[in-house]
């Protein structure tokens, strides 16, 4: 699934990573556009930009990434 930052909300992104799906996020970083890839294995929730793969063992902590880096929607 590809999506613009802040298209869908931090639920909406949430429930596509429960149900296996990558989401592509197109988001300006570091002075261009750059696509960040949301995934979750059923254990762990990665985001993977263009500097670093953060890893999240926790459904809560995906989305405050989420939310705190503006991928979602505000809500």
């Amino acid at each position: 699934m590809r999506i613009e930052a802040g298209e869908c909300s931090a639920d909406e992104i949430i429930a596509e990573l429960r149900e296996g799906r990558r989401v592509v996020v197109q988001t300006e970083m570091l002075g261009g556009d750059h696509e960040v890839t949301l995934r979750h294995d059923g254990t762990t929730y990665y985001c993977d930009t263009p500097t670093t793969l953060h890893r999240h063992t926790e459904e809560a902590a995906m989305r405050e990434c989420i939310e705190n880096m503006g991928y979602g929607r505000q809500t």
